[in-house]
């Protein structure tokens, strides 16, 4: 769901510089305009992102690389490092050039991750967009639909004016702030396609949009939800317009405009172009483009009985198909929020505008609000009534609409997303040996993957690198030395289960220490994706540890995962970015894990439903390992 994609280093040498120096491509990137007064004066107190030693580094490179390469190869590779690192060497030049870079701007990973990471990238959205599933609501109808949606804008518009009036607070990682920007950047924005890079564009300071996108039936319609005074309309006035939207938009005969969204960018660039010539395309465009979000009236899906099977993820992420509800989305938009007929609830977020933290944050409040009681109030005032937006549809356009159909329809049919309800025991039973649970997860997703494929795989924990000022995602490198000796040695009948707790032990030591080291922005990927950029730019040669078989070993992550918190039950999810990999998103409670996995079934080395059997067992396993090793006062087993 936290994407970063391992293309950033492996593949950045293929691009021109111009496509790098392009950040600017970020409309209102200086996007402290949208921030004020107590909030511009404590994101101006965050630190900036500072730039790693480069020998620490390029010591932390070679130790993940460890398990992931032969002797002959680590080498070859410690030779390579040797000349990088030598006085005066590429190294040195590199370093010196992104410690400029550093100094003249707020976070200089920042700038070149959503650049290269999300909007240069030319896949479908549907890959790097994530999503987050509400608690089921209790309704089977229409109309509870309806009542469902009307308290989720509400929410969402409150929400909105706790940013605005800055009442929202200020978040805290172990007693520090962090950064409020993505906040201000989340609503009123959207993704545009363009020639070989995306911008982004933010709407909130300009024109202070007062409407929302509603798509019902694949149709699309704007909401005014404020009065003339400012005021936002009450949920019983957004139940009156959202009931006229669905007497209006019965038709099913009209042209699924909104899937184009889904197409490779590059296409949907050449599409968005032709599509937005005609004055009233233009016209609808721009106004789900300006809107405050889109709420999207999903039909009910079919029930899935598989083992692990959850319907609700699958139709958050992709709508289920065109047969269903991908053609009642604008994936361009940076959060949509779906409420099914049948109750399901969920948003998809925009990964280049907002990360997982602030939406967990949104996904609370959200949650929290529809508890509450509230009062029936009459819809005295007069409404202006929905406005349904029309396209006009080309030979070309039906064309490129067909053709994203097929897409999308083998994108659905190709996923394949788990969940695994873990109940044996929770976040109690590692706390109880002291142990992180979530190295304790870590350690079990790489000792469950070791079982089945007999070797190790690079895999990474996403982290909030909020503690500075515009701050991202960070990329914790969960192989390492330690956890390989740990995985390895877990089933060897030849080892002591007291040699393996304390395997078990100095893996999550580094694993913490790791974790630690990267949300203090001692980041050994992102170090080497902003060196690189900086050969780029400076038109430097590409040292030779850029060009080895070994970085794409080093930073190929078959294992993506993240942890998602949050205070209701809610599932976060992501579909993996490579066709061999998977994705995991989990939470933690004190009675239990939840795993969200995905992969795909064309990967026919992967298989989901057997993974997370393995990982099951080993859960219990790992825990069976801890109580036969139960530590004694004095710390010895």
């Amino acid at each position: 769901m936290l994407r970063i994609l391992n293309r950033i280093i492996v593949n950045v040498g293929m691009m021109n510089s111009y496509g790098l120096v392009k950040s600017c491509r970020l409309v209102n990137s200086a996007s402290d305009t949208l921030m004020g007064g107590r909030y511009l004066n404590h994101q101006k107190g965050l630190p900036r992102l500072p730039v790693p030693p480069l020998r620490e580094t390029c010591e932390r490179y070679l130790s993940c690389l460890e398990p992931l390469v032969t002797e002959d190869e680590l080498k070859h590779i410690k030779r390579l490092m040797k000349e990088f690192l030598k006085e005066g060497g590429d190294g040195e030049k590199l370093q010196r050039s992104l410690e400029r870079k550093a100094c003249t701007t707020d976070n200089w990973l920042a700038d070149y991750g959503i650049q290269i990471n999300y909007l240069d990238s030319r896949e479908s959205l549907l890959i790097s967009n994530g999503g987050f599933v509400l608690p089921k609501m209790d309704f089977t109808d229409k109309q509870g639909q309806i009542r469902c949606a009307a308290k989720v804008i509400k929410a969402v518009l409150d929400f909105k004016t706790m940013i605005e009036d800055e009442t929202l607070p200020v978040q805290y990682m172990r007693g520090e702030p962090l950064c409020m920007m993505q906040y201000f950047r989340a609503l009123s924005s959207c993704r545009v396609p363009g020639q070989k890079t995306d911008s982004l564009v933010f709407h909130a300071k300009n024109s202070n949009p007062r409407h929302i996108t509603v798509a019902q039936n694949s149709q699309f319609f704007t909401v005014e939800v404020y009065h003339s005074d400012g005021t936002p309309i009450t949920a019983d006035q957004l139940c009156v317009q959202l009931e006229r939207i669905c007497n209006s938009s019965l038709e099913t005969n009209t042209e699924h405009v909104g899937i184009l969204t889904t197409l490779h960018r590059d296409t949907w660039y050449k599409y968005y172009n032709k599509l937005v010539q005609d004055p009233s395309n233009k016209k609808s465009v721009s106004a789900i483009e300006r809107s405050i979000c889109v709420l999207c009236l999903d039909k009910a899906m079919p029930r899935t009985y598989e083992k692990y099977s959850r319907f609700e993820p699958v139709q958050v992420l992709h709508g289920g198909g065109t047969q269903w509800n991908s053609a009642n989305r604008w994936f361009d938009k940076s959060l949509q929020f779906i409420v099914g007929e049948d109750g399901t609830c969920g948003f998809t977020m925009l990964h280049a505008i907002i990360d997982g933290t602030p939406c967990m944050a949104l996904s609370d409040y959200i949650t929290s609000s529809m508890k509450k009681p509230q009062m029936m109030e009459s819809p005295v005032a007069l409404l202006p009534m929905p406005q349904k937006l029309h396209f006009n549809i080309t030979p070309d356009i039906k064309t490129a609409i067909e053709e994203a159909k097929q897409s999308v329809d083998k994108h659905a049919q190709d996923l394949d997303l788990r969940v695994l309800v873990f109940n044996h025991f929770g976040k109690q039973i590692p706390k109880a040996h002291q142990i992180s649970p979530d190295a304790f997860i870590q350690m079990a997703i790489q000792l469950a993957y070791y079982r089945i494929h007999q070797q190790c795989c690079a895999s990474y924990e996403a982290a909030s690198m909020r503690l500075f000022r515009k701050g991202r995602l960070g990329v914790i490198l969960s192989t390492s030395s330690a956890s390989a000796a740990f995985v390895k040695s877990f089933d060897d009948p030849k080892k002591q289960n007291s040699e393996k707790r304390n395997l078990l032990e100095n893996a999550i030591k580094v694993h913490m220490w790791n974790t630690n080291m990267e949300i203090r922005g001692r980041t050994t990927f992102g170090h080497f994706l902003g060196l690189k950029v900086q050969a780029i730019e400076n038109n430097i040669p590409m040292p030779d540890i850029y060009t080895d078989t070994s970085l794409n070993k080093a930073f190929n992550f078959l294992l993506s995962t993240s942890q998602v918190a949050f205070k209701a039950a809610c599932l976060g999810s992501a579909v993996p970015e490579k066709l061999n990999s998977y994705d995991f998103c989990y939470s933690v409670t004190s009675d239990n894990f939840t795993f969200v996995v995905s992969a795909w079934k064309s990967c026919k080395e992967n298989n989901v439903v057997r993974l997370i059997q393995t990982l099951e067992d080993t859960l219990v396993d790992m825990k069976m390992l801890l109580e036969e090793t139960k530590l004694e006062p004095d710390g010895s087993t």
